[in-house]
């Protein structure tokens, strides 16, 4: 590959899916779920040997900025960039691309999620060197897809095509056209996906190179390539950052450039992947006793099962007679609730006290 590589890792996110540990101020990304590590440290650290540190890029937001520079100390600062508002992943994508094309506008650009979970770092760098030399060769749009393990309903879908073969990339690597993007399929229609082969999910990891990207805007959504010509400009990054990024729409990027761009292909990920999305997701990684209970500390229990427990500092838990709860503790607040209401916890956060969201 001739052109450098920069990494754009999203982390932002509201913090209501794994309610009491996070906040606002501390979301997924920002907490110690499955290691000693963050989710956003072990995303930078996975990079580690394919992009420099000086060419790795933070978006978060106000409300976590403090956070993720305190979590990473060693980056530039610089390197860190905060949205002055909530908006959608058109708009986050419009500002790294901006960002990326004032350093160099012939570069090729990743973006990734800074709340997953990988764990083979080498088959992951090997997808994206993949990847990158897809982009580079075609000019295309390059999306990271996983391939289903079950019927997930609460994925977006890439249906894959034919392969292509190029020259940069060794035959069977994995490279394909993409025939079109699915939104979040009903249990029926994710099983049909399941059943025909060729749909993988949508990870939203992408690569690309920025001139191609940058005609992607231009193309199809004139006011954010506005906003990216304005934030090129000599000097002027910050201030149209701080000026005009609250007024942008809210619009995906799925939806405003993938699903209409010419040229996207698909890689498949030969990754181990996991958006670890709520409590009953993380559960795996903790240890299980013989009653189906898993927990991150000790617990003790009589007739109780299929619980989830989180205590960060440790305190013994005891269970009596309980059954498919989820119970976490946290210095000031703690949560029971069904497993099975686990995904209505972002709907319990609006009600709580201000200072507990």
């Amino acid at each position: 590959m001739s052109n450098p590589i920069y990494a754009l890792i999203l982390a932002g996110g509201s913090g209501e899916r794994f309610w009491p540990l996070s906040r606002r101020c501390r979301p997924k990304q920002l907490l110690r779920l499955v290691a000693k590590e963050t989710l956003l440290e072990q995303t930078v650290a996975r990079l580690e040997g394919l992009i420099a540190r000086d060419r790795i890029l933070i978006l978060t937001n106000v409300e976590q900025e403090a956070a993720v520079r305190e979590l990473l100390p060693d980056l530039p600062k610089e390197n860190i960039v905060a949205e002055p508002a909530k908006r959608d992943t058109a708009a986050a994508v419009a500002l790294g691309a901006g960002w990326v094309a004032v350093r160099d506008h012939s570069a090729t650009m990743i973006v990734l999620p800074a709340d997953h979970v990988i764990k083979d770092t080498a088959a992951f760098q090997k997808t994206l060197t993949t990847a990158a030399a897809a982009a580079e060769e075609t000019g295309a749009l390059v999306t990271i897809g996983v391939k289903p393990t079950w019927a997930c309903p609460g994925f977006g879908y890439i249906e894959q095509g034919e392969a292509v073969p190029l020259h940069s990339v060794a035959s069977g690597s994995g490279v394909h056209r993409v025939v079109r993007f699915r939104e979040k399929p009903n249990t029926d229609l994710a099983e049909a996906f399941l059943r025909k082969g060729n749909f993988r999910w949508n990870a939203g990891m992408f690569v690309w190179s920025v001139p191609s990207v940058l005609s992607e805007f231009n193309r199809h959504t004139p006011e954010l390539a506005s906003f990216i010509s304005q934030l090129r400009a000599p000097g002027n990054f910050e201030k149209t950052v701080r000026d005009r990024f609250e007024k942008l729409p809210r619009i995906s990027f799925d939806y405003a450039i993938m699903e209409k761009a010419d040229r996207v292909l698909v890689v498949e990920a030969t990754f181990d992947w996991d958006d670890v999305g709520s409590w009953r997701a993380v559960a795996k990684y903790f240890k299980n006793d013989a009653e189906g209970n898993a927990a991150n500390c000790e617990i003790t229990t009589l007739d109780s099962t299929n619980n989830i427990v989180f205590n960060p500092d440790g305190t013994s838990i005891a269970l009596l007679g309980v059954h498919n709860l989820i119970v976490v503790r946290t210095p000031d607040a703690v949560l029971i609730c069904h497993r099975h209401q686990a995904e209505k916890i972002k709907n319990l956060v609006g009600k709580l006290p201000e200072g507990l969201q």
